[in-house]
Order: C-alpha cells, then structure tokens, then sequence
C-alpha cells in the first residue's frame, strides 16, 4: 500500500504532521505493509491535510484528514472522494508548470524525470544560445512576478551582453498577500526551477545562479537547498551539465523578509550583503545586475515554466491564453472564498468565472463585495468588472493589475475605506524609504484618509493628488502602483468613503 502524503507548508499547518504520524502507527496495528511518500501539495486548500491511497490500482483520495480518521481511512471504511483528478476544481484545470505538484516526491530525481523532468533541459544543450532564446520568444511567455516583461526578450539582452560573467537570479521573495504559487512550485517541484535556470544559463551564458527565498519559508528553503545539493550530485548543475562540457551551477541565498526584496534592484541589493533599496533605473540589471555584471532576474513561475517550453514545445505553450498574454496564468485563490487555492488555467477566463464558479464564491455565503488582484498594490474590482478577463492588458484596461495573480475575496461587510488605509499603511511600512514620494507620500496618504473618515471635505481631493503624484514619481512599483488599490476602493465604492464623521453623529 502506497500512501501519499504532502509534506507542503500548507498541509502542515493543517495537521499533515500528525496525520502521517498517526498512520505509521495504524498500519502497524492493523498489519499493513505501507510506503510512505511525502509529496506536494495538489493546491486545493479545503481538502488539506489531502491523503491519497494507492492499494495497486491508483490513488484513491481521502479530503481533510484528521489522526482520529486513520483508522478508518487504512481499513477502507472511510469514504474516499475518488481518484483526485477527478474532482471538479482539479480536472478543469490546465496544468503546465504544476502538472508534477502533488504527483511526486519534490527529492526525487528519479521520479521527476519519470514525469517529463529533464526532457527540456536535454533538447536546450543541443541548441544554440540564440536558438534557445528564440524559443522563448516564440512561447510567449511574460514574467509572471506581476510586470509582465516578455522573458525571451531579457534574456536575449543578457545574451548579447559582453561581460566575463553573467548571472541567473529567481526572485523566490514573494511578499504579496494572498499568493503562494512560488512557495508551493519549490516545496512539491524545486527541479523544474533548477532545470529553468540551467536552460537559461545555457541561453545567456551566465554560468552561476542564486534562488533568492524569503525568510518566512522554511521548508521551502530546506527542501529547495536539497534539491540543489541532490542536482549538483547528479551533474545537473555543475562545471559539466549533463555532460555537455557546459557550466552552469547555483546556491540558495536566504532573504530577511523585506517586502521591498520583492522589486528586482532591492533583492539585487540584498543579494550583495547591502541594504534592501531600491536602484535607479538606467542601467538596467539586464545590463549591470548583480555586482554590477549582467544579470537576468526571473520570477519561480517564470523559471519554472521554461522547462515545459522545451519539453512541449513553444508553438504548445503559445497556444493557450487571449491576446498578448500567453500560457497559462496561475490564480491563487484567497481571503474569503470557499474553494481557496491554486487554480492553473489559460489566460482568458473570466475574473467571474474564477470567483464564483471555480472559487464558490464567498465562504460564509454573503455576497462579494470586492476582489483585489495582484497582492497588496492591485486594485480592488467590483462585482460589476466580473466579465473582466484575467490577462495583463485585459485587466489593465479595468484599471487593474495582474500581480502575482493573486486574489483576495472580501465580501459585503467589508469597509473598503479600512482597506484603502490598510493598503497606504503597507506602503508606509514597507517602503525602503530611499525616494520621498513613497516615504513621505505614504505616511501623508494614511493621514488623508483619516481625514476623510472624520469627515473632511477637502481630503478626498488632495488624496487624489498625492496617489497620483506618488505614481508619477516614485522610483520603484511600490509607492508607484499604490493608487491602484487606493483609488479604486476611493471610485468604486464611494458610499464607504462618505461615511462622514457628521453623518455618524
């Protein structure tokens, strides 16, 4: 009997610990001979802890499993919800850069490569760095981070760079509220992340790499440190990949937790032992990156679909998606919404479709007020943009953003004038505090809305004018993008900011 169970942050915070525990310690009492297998995460929250039983023909899953259910669960007494690619929220999904999550042992090579792993980094060594590059181009793939810059067209500048040394960064800070797509790619498939930069080490000639990870993740800091240790081993990475006489090796660098790490120069800046703020842009990290050397720096998701590109083919990844933005999009789903999770689909759906059919809508059953998209500095949508389609342009013509491809439901009884604050007041916080706009702005911005919480009649003007200087003027996307959550809570749900003070009393 084979028992899958994930070893993701996710399911640990919901008992997966102890309900591996107490199978080992069932199986002994009832005489099962067991394999245990540790595992990723499917992505479907409300069913985590999600323990899957194979009895020799296929895996059976078992939703939310508690230690006092094992029993039961070992002996087949316990209902099971079926073969798991087969429950509605799993099956309708699109699965390129996930397809191996919560399939295999994240550690084991032998069963990633069973899974496709590999195939794309083995037909990139026969190709020209500008082949390779080329097949980028062609996928259309974009920077899944939230700015959307076509990646084949930075690594072609990385390429076509003249340095001694090239540098392959994946930004694995992710800060934003409500996302853990990078968190979950690296704890259930730190491989495809690996086989990602090493294609692109090959495209732009960078020969050294580093996987910048939060603080906040430690098992995916563990288990991306393994992977790493367990590639070199290999000679995935190394002085000799593969054994194409090619060199491309990479290290885990532990950032403290700064949101402001998330911004590429900032993690660039930490990444070199120096305080995270954000550079001037020109010159580029493209141009002069890390120690001042060109560098490409690349979101997990992004890095992490290269390998599918490769394996399928650029025409294949090409193929799904609506206007520019093409591939697949991988919505988190959060915030108060029954079906929470990751939900991988080509770009395109509806943010209807996502919120109401395949999140359930709300958890509690009242009606949604409002969805943030793309993390803190999204904007707030209302449910009259729903047929809105997820895609960079697309969201971007309602004023939104794409993000990290996050979303956040909040239903009716939520104040958006507390959030446009929340959202001015992560800004103030979080701010490196290297340009005034941001730095000053951010604090001036939350006492402005003060202002109109306690009713005046001025503010709401000059909050206009402050977002929208600090979106003129900012160095960096943070004090840039604010507006974006601010003023569209300020225009779509103007009655939460004319609660006045007076009309209190």
């Amino acid at each position: 009997m084979k028992i899958y169970v994930p070893l993701d942050s996710m399911a640990k915070a919901l008992g997966a610990e102890d309900v591996t525990h107490a199978i080992v310690k069932e199986a002994c009492r009832q005489g099962h001979k067991i394999e245990i297998i540790r595992t990723g995460t499917r992505g479907m929250a409300w069913l985590e802890p999600l323990v899957e039983i194979d009895r020799g023909d296929g895996r059976v899953g078992y939703g939310a499993v508690t230690p006092n259910q094992v029993s039961a669960m070992l002996d087949g007494s316990l209902e099971s919800l079926g073969r798991v690619e087969d429950i509605p929220f799993l099956a309708r999904q699109t699965r390129l850069t996930f397809a191996r999550c919560g399939v295999i042992d994240p550690l084991n090579l032998a069963d990633y490569e069973a899974h496709g792993g590999l195939v794309g980094l083995k037909r990139a060594i026969a190709m020209s760095a500008a082949d390779i590059v080329e097949q980028v181009k062609q996928s259309g793939l974009r920077g899944r981070g939230g700015a959307g810059f076509p990646t084949g067209v930075k690594w072609d500048t990385v390429r076509q760079a003249q340095a001694e040394r090239k540098y392959i960064v994946c930004n694995a800070d992710e800060g934003d509220s409500g996302t853990f797509a990078d968190r979950m790619i690296i704890e259930g498939d730190p491989f495809s992340v690996i086989e990602g930069m090493a294609i692109a080490g090959l495209a732009t000639g960078a020969t050294h790499g580093f996987v910048y990870i939060r603080s906040e993740y430690p098992d995916a800091i563990k288990i991306m440190s393994a992977a790493v240790d367990l590639a070199r081993i290999n000679r995935i990475l190394g002085t000799n990949v593969l054994g194409s006489g090619k060199a491309f090796d990479m290290e885990v660098r532990v950032g403290a937790g700064a949101y402001i790490c998330g911004e590429e120069t900032s993690m660039l800046n930490s990444l070199e032992g120096k305080p995270g703020v954000v550079r001037a842009k020109p010159p580029l990290p493209a141009l002069q990156g890390f120690m001042g050397k060109p560098t490409v720096v690349n979101n997990v998701i992004s890095l992490a679909t290269v390998p599918v590109i490769f394996e399928k083919g650029a025409a294949h990844h090409a193929s799904f998606g609506v206007g520019r933005s093409r591939g697949t999009v991988t919505l988190q789903l959060a915030g108060n919404v029954k079906y929470g999770g990751l939900f991988e689909t080509a770009f395109g759906i509806t943010l209807g479709e996502t919120v109401m059919d395949i999140g359930g809508g709300t958890r509690n059953g009242r009606p949604i007020k409002a969805v943030q998209v793309g993390g803190p500095l999204g904007s707030y949508l209302p449910v009259e943009k729903f047929d809105t389609p997820i895609g960079y342009e697309e969201l971007g013509a309602e004023g939104g953003l794409m993000g990290h491809a996050g979303l956040v439901v909040f239903d009716d009884t939520t104040n958006m004038l507390e959030m446009a604050r929340f959202a001015m007041q992560f800004c103030a916080i979080e701010s490196c505090g290297k340009c005034t706009p941001c730095r000053v702005g951010s604090v001036r911005g939350v006492e402005t809305i003060d202002r109109i919480a306690a009713g005046d009649h001025e503010a709401p003007a000059l909050l206009s004018d402050l977002c929208e200087l600090m979106h003129d003027s900012s160095l960096c996307a943070l004090g840039g993008f604010i507006y974006h959550p601010v003023m569209s809570a300020f225009e779509h749900f103007p009655d939460d900011f004319s609660t006045t003070k007076e009309a209190a009393e």
